[in-house]
């Protein structure tokens, strides 16, 4: 088909390597196969970057490296042999005299001075990372452990954890989206230092209300019915550096292991890792980020949260590789969810729908692009005509394989800025203007999660009479 796909439209470039998926595993965790049985699963985002393969040049390259170290050290032996034999005259003709010279030499280096470094007093890693005028790691912890708190979800696979933050006190706490993902109802179990002793989890267990969440940057609010809380000291990220102390505080694993702290460095600033469609720049540190985590609080020197743990990287063969929202990216997400309960600003074309992969393009004949599930009533892309079934296969003239290269285009504009859809529908394309809205929150997403899937086969038989949707869904755009 001259280089261009099964629906007759040249692939996405715009220039630029297009945006692909990196592989991830499950982010549900049922358990620790090492006998510890958790009492509940938890939410956790995990990052594996794709294994790179091997090059047979690699290889090449590798043995001719080997053969030149066997020379190496056949050469270095030989040159050995000869100086211990002293042949060739290697040492100087009076031998004695110099060998003497060298042990009376010896005979001056003072052996205390070696002994003169206290080695019993030597700092930690965690005391050189830290700076002078910080906090003990004890005195931190018993300062930000009442600000930390337990997230119960139950979903339809069951009982979900995570780990929240005390932002205010009266009950305003901040943890990952992906962490109430799908929640049905959603608990805060505050940590014991709220109880007098006696009390048990369920005492200090409180229901709480999903204020706004953001998936774009993978951020809730949530509120419960509490006062005296102890709300957390906010630092600035902006201010943190590479190889500063950093302290980690959560639920790993469940709630049976609550306020668990583990300590490190921030490893690296600036980081961009891409986690179930989603793209975030964050922190990488090595303080320990485990299943529960998510939603914790990533701590400095000074007792002050200047990140929110949000993902680990799921490898056997990796360790040390955590990631946490910085909060100074976190904090003007917050204030709109807590005021307004979705982000302001961003644009919408009011749809839901599914990527068109290769594979589907090739056996339906259908061009690859973005497959329009639901068109919102009184969105713009409704006003504008935008159908069921439509794929779009292009915006404002840049070819897009699915929907992370439309995002990539559409958030670049703002509500009421105009973009051009190109639009397959019934054999042949037509283009589409719509009027961007404003995105408000996850209605439309809310609303497909609840749809019979009975639905799905009777959305799409305009391509087959005998199509099973193999389409793995997204939420509202």
């Amino acid at each position: 088909m001259n280089g261009y796909n099964g629906g007759g439209f040249p692939p996405y470039n715009d220039n630029k390597t297009p945006s692909v998926q990196q592989p991830y595993v499950n982010r549900e965790s049922y358990g620790d196969p090492q006998n510890y049985v958790p009492q509940s699963m938890t939410h956790e985002y995990s990052y594996e970057p794709p294994v790179k393969k091997s090059m047979a040049g690699k290889k090449v390259l590798t043995a001719f490296a080997a053969t030149l170290g066997v020379a190496a050290i056949a050469v270095t032996s030989i040159v050995g042999y000869r100086i211990v034999t002293d042949r060739d005259g290697v040492f100087p003709a009076n031998r004695n005299d110099a060998v003497g010279k060298e042990v009376a030499d010896t005979e001056h280096i003072d052996p205390s001075a070696a002994a003169s470094i206290n080695r019993s007093n030597l700092p930690t890693l965690e005391q050189l990372a830290a700076p002078e005028d910080a906090m003990k790691i004890p005195d931190i912890i018993s300062k930000m452990t009442p600000s930390v708190v337990g997230i119960s979800c139950i979903t339809e696979m069951g009982i979900a954890t995570g780990s929240g933050i005390i932002l205010s006190e009266d009950g305003y706490i901040i943890t990952n989206a992906h962490v109430i993902k799908d929640a049905q109802s959603i608990s805060v179990v505050l940590p014991t230092y709220y109880g007098e002793g006696d009390e048990n989890q369920d005492d200090l267990t409180y229901t709480a209300v999903n204020v706004g969440k953001d998936t774009q940057t993978d951020l809730a609010v949530l509120k419960i019915e509490k006062s005296g809380l102890v709300k957390a000291e906010i630092g600035k990220s902006a201010d943190v550096q590479v190889g500063e102390l950093a302290i980690v505080i959560g639920n790993p694993l469940g709630l049976d292991l609550a306020n668990t702290a583990t300590s490190g460095i921030i490893s690296a600033k600036d980081r961009t890792i891409t986690v179930e469609d989603i793209t975030m720049k964050v922190f990488q540190t090595d303080a320990s980020i485990n299943g529960g985590n998510s939603g914790g609080a990533l701590i400095n020197a000074y007792g002050q949260v200047v990140g929110i743990t949000s993902a680990k990287v799921a490898s056997a063969d990796v360790e040390g590789l955590g990631f946490a929202i910085p909060i100074d990216d976190a904090l003007p997400i917050v204030s709109d969810l807590m005021s307004y309960g979705y982000v302001t600003g961003r644009p919408s074309l009011g749809i839901t729908g599914a990527d068109v992969k290769a594979a589907y393009s090739t056996y339906y004949g259908i061009p690859q692009g973005f497959l329009v599930k639901t068109v919102t009533a009184g969105s713009g892309a409704a006003a504008a005509g935008l159908q069921e079934n439509d794929i779009i296969v292009a915006i404002d003239d840049t070819i897009i394989n699915g929907i992370v290269q439309l995002n990539d285009v559409k958030n670049k504009h703002k509500p009421g800025d105009t973009v051009t859809l190109t639009v397959y529908r019934s054999n042949r394309k037509i283009d589409i203007d719509v009027v961007l809205d404003e995105a408000r929150g996850e209605e439309a997403s809310t609303q497909q999660n609840t749809q019979k899937q009975e639905d799905y086969y009777d959305r799409y038989n305009g391509y087959d009479d005998y199509y099973y949707d193999p389409f793995s869904f997204f939420g509202g755009f």
